[in-house]
């Protein structure tokens, strides 16, 4: 290719944030609530034509890893990032997409399995590229799908779509409420005044994590698959309320019945936290999150001792209104709502305990509530 050829090749940018969840975990594959928002820390690609048929040359610059494959014959492959990446080309091309030879590269500041979802991020980000860069004129709720099943077909895991609505359609200062069953979502002003959020990082990756995820979403479909039984009228958990449940305990063994417990009462969490976000009552909303840890700690057995010794750590500070595990579980992060003026002084105390009883570091992450995928500024 000349000189003059590849200036003529257009190239753009676009970006994917990282989310938080306020509350609503493991209810997205349930079909319930879910009460997310985009933060300050995202995936950037770049993207370009390379005049090429059929070749894509991807470049992750956090890894120095650079991949390459042909657009009309790609496989998943054992585990890694090249696996998001091919998956969004691969979903994109279901939806029509006919896309010729690209370049890219990608860098974040997203930690990896920390809970804020880095592969929804990387996704999105590309997804969103990719639709601009083309012209595909897809809306950002076939993105959000692409960049889903992504994960499924090629990443397999089968995640819920509350990761990929957030890192797309994210709104600064707003976290959003998400029905996963009809996709309805509205905006909630999050203003916390003299209160902020802070993640603690436990930096551990328990090995169940990716199979322990899978494994919950198998033991809800049990759960609901014996509860029709009863209630033939049932297709998911968020049409069982805890009366149902009680009446079909016998029929199910107690680790299921839990688990439905969990689904059920962090759905009712989620709907009254929009209530309490609505009056201001943070107070209320940080119960709510202390419940919602109990909840996946006990019912949901997803949580493991160091988030749990993180958020006990919160309970005896009357400058923190609550905190919980936040994400999949078996590691990553810890989310709470602290009073901005003692953020650092709980930062220093909490590593220092956590590295007395650990002997690890945590990291934390101050974040901010930001725009959901753009073009890159």
């Amino acid at each position: 290719m000349s000189e003059v050829e590849a200036m003529n090749h257009k190239s753009i940018t676009s970006q994917a944030p990282g989310r938080t969840n306020i509350i609503g975990e493991h209810t997205d594959y349930n079909e319930g609530f879910v009460l997310p928002a985009a933060i300050d820390k995202k995936t950037v690609f770049t993207l370009k034509e390379n005049g090429t048929k059929d070749r894509a040359n991807i470049h992750a610059i956090d890894v120095a890893e650079t991949y390459s494959f042909n657009l009309n014959n790609f496989q998943p492959i054992e585990a890694g990032w090249q696996n998001y990446v091919m998956g969004v080309v691969s979903e994109l091309q279901k939806l029509g997409a006919n896309l010729p030879g690209f370049d890219g590269q990608f860098k974040g500041n997203i930690p990896i399995g920390g809970g804020m979802s880095s592969s929804a991020a990387l996704t999105c980000s590309l997804a969103y590229g990719l639709n601009e860069l083309f012209a595909l004129g897809l809306d950002k709720w076939q993105l959000i799908k692409a960049a889903q099943m992504a994960e499924h077909h090629f990443a397999k895991t089968k995640c819920g779509i509350m990761d990929q609505f957030a890192s797309m359609m994210g709104k600064q200062n707003q976290v959003m409420l998400l029905d996963c069953r009809s996709l309805e979502f509205s905006y909630f002003p999050f203003d916390l005044g003299d209160y902020q959020l802070l993640l603690l990082n436990t930096n551990v990756t328990h090995s169940l994590a990716a199979s322990g995820y899978n494994t919950r979403r198998d033991e809800c479909e049990l759960g609901v698959s014996t509860i029709q039984k009863s209630f033939p009228h049932v297709k998911s958990l968020r049409d069982v309320s805890l009366e149902m449940l009680q009446q079909c305990r016998e029929a199910m063994p107690a680790t299921i019945f839990k688990r439905c417990q969990h689904i059920i009462t962090e759905n009712a969490r989620v709907l009254e936290a929009t209530v309490a976000l609505k009056k201001k009552d943070f107070q209320r909303l940080g119960d709510l999150m202390y419940q919602s840890h109990q909840s996946l700690q006990d019912d949901y057995a997803v949580s493991c001792p160091e988030l749990d010794y993180l958020v006990h750590e919160t309970k005896d500070k009357d400058y923190i209104l609550g905190s919980r595990m936040m994400g999949g579980g078996f590691g990553g992060c810890t989310l709470s709502i602290i009073e901005k003026k003692q953020a650092a002084r709980f930062i220093a105390l909490a590593a220092d305990q956590y590295r007395k009883q650990f002997g690890m570091e945590l990291s934390p992450y101050s974040v901010s509530i930001e725009n959901g995928a753009e073009s890159g500024k």
